[in-house]
């Protein structure tokens, strides 16, 4: 035999050995990821049935046992695991009052500013733990002046009330909730000079129309439903801005914090939609415009101000209480310094079961099922961490403080944060990214089946409702996304089904609420489930990260272009922008077809491989 022939024969005894002893692809674990045998509904239900038994504001009991399951839970997935504390300003309320009196001559009317319990509620019993409705960080104080109703209390609500010559300085603001941020809502009733706020959910828009039934019967609002929540403007402890509240660390005076801007400076109340009707029916004045009235059998709304006169007061306290974030690690084998982080926030300002428990079921489903493919052999070439936040709804808190203290490391090590703040509130996939994780996020939908039509993926039903597949933007304060894109530049996505839900934020978003109309049979969980793992997985184990920075340049393009038809008459040039544009677009097509490159050769090696074995 001659020398080529045992050439060939060592050539190819070594390709088999090679294949038959290689590890599977990560392409191969990331498939198993999405298979049935992995997922599991009822596993999520069960997650998110525990966690919602009690309410749990951040700082209370109920909410620290709450870390406690997660803690434990992944754990027993074998994710190494652990709890991180901070010591932050967080505000309870003590007392609050809101008295009517329609005209001089009538009896005032005192609200009870009570959300009812049903018939056979299941959680009665600990109906008595959620918090009196209140905003945080709400100022203290007592106010009395006549009504004026300013539709959702936007800038532009205010130039129509001064177009009808209505004054709202030394009066009560009237606002419905929806549209802006409840705290502008106060910010922007303080800087027309409103005395105080309330904030009501009006039936048209949480209420349902016609003759709608609501929870339990149906999805929407009952009348004493009242949507709390914070109206701190800031990101954070207010007392600790840009460093971590750890331990005994410096804080601002309370009047030191008042003078940054982000702390509302009159009192506010939110009330239920009987409750606003109730005074928008003792407002007099002017008719208000057709698109600020109300559905069927409301009253006429009209601006006022008055004659009905409203006292409102409240008082709050402030207190330093400890918060916990749980934070779960596997680590990555090749790069085990560079992570992609997943998370979601565990307080809840009442139950919890949409925001933001479905998503911390769904973030322990994702940790399972890696769980299962470590099991399998698979191991993540990059580092993984779960965190489960604290104190977001009072002002993203838990995130931002454990960003402050991390910062440089996040800064140099962080490869992207993907975010569910929501997973499930109603029908319809939803995703907001920065722009050079748009291709990741669309490549993952059309691998994920859609759990209301089982003859597509999320992909095609996601673009049978609009021509392209709708990817927002990450701005604002919105989720826990917020500190790493603004303070860090990292790279992030914020995914949910369903878009807005009757019930936010009330005692009503209780697990009985998801289980009969949010999500019946968990298969939406399971889907928002598969993508965001799916997405991380990507992330973790692909040799070249998978960003799409011409996706970046195309947005960015975009917008330079709606800046100069903004500019066009003020003489302003933006050829060093544009030209800065081309220029990141020319690099990023160049390591795109590099990277490329380098797929196609590895794929004719493998190609090559298999040829042998046949021959």
């Amino acid at each position: 035999m001659n020398t080529n022939v045992i050439s060939s024969f060592i050539a190819i005894a070594t390709s088999i050995s090679f294949l038959l002893l290689s590890p599977p692809s990560k392409s191969f674990y990331h498939s198993l990821f999405l298979s049935d045998s992995l997922s599991c509904n009822q596993s999520i239900a069960n997650h998110l049935y525990i966690l919602t038994k009690r309410p749990h504001v951040a700082g209370s009991e109920a909410n620290a046992e709450a870390a406690a399951y997660v803690l434990s839970t992944l754990t027993s997935y074998k994710v190494r695991s652990h709890i991180t504390t901070y010591e932050v300003a967080l505000t309870y309320p003590i007392s609050r009052s809101l008295t009517l009196k329609p005209t001089p001559q009538d009896s005032p009317v005192k609200f009870d500013l009570h959300q009812e319990i049903y018939d056979g509620d299941p959680y009665a019993d600990v109906a008595d733990e959620v918090l009196p409705t209140f905003h945080a960080y709400a100022k203290s104080g007592t106010v009395a002046g006549p009504v004026v109703y300013a539709n959702y209390g936007r800038v532009q609500d205010y130039a129509v009330l001064k177009q009808m010559k209505v004054n709202v300085s030394g009066n009560v603001v009237l606002a419905k909730y929806g549209k802006i941020y409840r705290g502008d809502i106060v910010e922007n009733a303080y800087a027309e000079g409103a005395i105080g706020v309330l904030i009501y959910t009006d039936r048209k828009d949480y209420g349902g129309v016609g003759d709608a039934k609501w929870f339990p019967d149906d999805k929407w609002m009952p009348s004493s439903g009242v949507q709390v929540g914070s109206v701190y403007n800031g990101a954070g402890d207010p007392t600790t801005p840009g460093w971590p509240s750890s331990g005994l660390c410096e804080r601002l005076s309370d009047d030191d914090a008042e003078k940054g801007g982000e702390v509302p400076l009159i009192p506010s109340l939110p009330i239920s939609w009987a409750d606003g009707d109730r005074i928008l029916r003792s407002i007099d004045g002017q008719v208000a415009n057709d698109d600020w009235q109300g559905g069927k059998d409301a009253p006429v709304y009209k601006v006022g101000p008055g004659p009905a006169i409203l006292n409102l007061s409240y008082t709050g306290k402030q207190v330093i209480t400890t918060i916990q974030n749980v934070i779960g690690i596997i680590e990555g084998v090749e790069e085990p310094d560079r992570y992609v982080i997943l998370g979601n926030h565990r307080d809840a300002w009442t139950f919890g079961a949409v925001d933001p428990n479905s998503g911390t079921a769904a973030l322990l489903e994702v940790a399972h099922r890696m769980w299962k493919l470590q099991e399998k052999g698979w191991k993540p070439r990059r580092t993984i961490i779960f965190c489960n936040w604290d104190a977001e709804e009072y002002g993203l808190i838990g995130s931002t403080e454990w960003v402050e203290e991390n910062r440089e490391m996040l800064a140099s090590r962080a490869v992207a944060y993907m975010n569910v703040d929501i997973a499930v509130q109603g029908l319809g996939f939803y995703a907001s990214a920065t722009p050079q994780l748009d291709e990741l996020l669309i490549k993952a939908t059309k691998q994920v089946q859609d759990p209301d039509n089982s003859s597509q993926s999320i992909y095609q039903s996601w673009i049978r409702s609009s021509e392209n597949p709708k990817i927002g933007r990450l701005g604002g304060g919105g989720s826990d996304y917020s500190a790493f894109v603004q303070h860090v530049g990292v790279p992030a996505t914020d995914i949910s089904y369903g878009e807005d839900y009757p019930v936010y934020h009330s005692m009503y978003d209780d697990f009985i609420w998801m289980k009969k109309f949010g999500d019946p049979k968990f298969h939406r969980h399971v889907a928002v489930t598969s993508i965001w793992g799916l997405v991380a997985l990507q992330l973790a184990d692909e040799e070249f990260l998978p960003f799409d920075y011409l996706s970046y340049a195309n947005e960015l393009q975009r917008s330079v272009e709606d800046l100069k038809i903004e500019l066009s008459e003020k003489g302003i040039k933006l050829f060093p922008l544009f030209n800065s544009i081309k220029e990141l677009r020319m690099a990023a097509t160049k390591i795109a077809n590099e990277i490329k490159k380098h797929n196609s050769l590895g794929a004719t090696r493998q190609k090559c491989l298999g040829f042998c074995i046949k021959k």
